[in-house]
């Protein structure tokens, strides 16, 4: 492929994410916190609390989380603001949930609410997305979703035909959903 192909196949991404926007936000389509964990640490004897850093609002597209400004992640992890509970020493896998709650709970959010977190901007850019082993990559001229970490290439559906799906979901859930 040539620069001009590959500036084409981007441009068309930017495209089809600015369109997403415009319609998710015309329909105040929910969406979902989006933050940055920091776990606790000590600072010269004196121990902070794990906390999250609210980054903005960002809509949930399956393996995508689309924010207000465009910016395009991977999904990452999920946590609830709810009150983190007492440690139970179950597992340290369970503690480290636990600490992810409470530092949502202690958070600017709303209680109850789902804050994604750890969630990677995907760079729109020709070359990372045909190297990307993350969920959008390019392969020939097309842009295609790797719709789980564990799927091959050749079960990777077309980035637009994805989207649109994502964004009809979310425009109008199934019944009960």
């Amino acid at each position: 492929m040539d620069g001009g192909d590959d500036e084409r196949i981007v441009s068309g991404i930017r495209v089809a994410l600015d369109d997403a926007v415009d319609r998710l936000t015309a329909a105040l389509a929910r969406d979902e916190a989006l933050a940055r964990f920091e776990p606790s640490r000590q600072v010269m004897l004196i121990t902070r609390k794990a906390r999250m850093i609210p980054l903005g609002r960002a809509w949930r597209l399956g393996v995508f989380l689309l924010a207000r400004n465009g910016t395009l992640h991977a999904t990452g992890s999920i946590t609830r603001a709810v009150a983190p509970g007492y440690p139970g020493y179950q597992s340290v896998s369970a503690e480290s949930r636990r600490e992810q709650r409470a530092a949502a709970f202690r958070g600017p959010f709303q209680p109850g609410e789902p804050v994604n977190f750890d969630a990677e901007v995907i760079e729109l850019d020709a070359q990372s997305l045909r190297t990307s082993r993350g969920p959008l990559f390019i392969r020939a001229d097309t842009p295609l979703v790797r719709w789980s970490p564990s799927a091959g290439d050749d079960t990777a559906l077309r980035f637009d035909a994805y989207l649109e799906d994502r964004v009809s979901l979310l425009l109008n859930p199934p019944e009960g959903a």
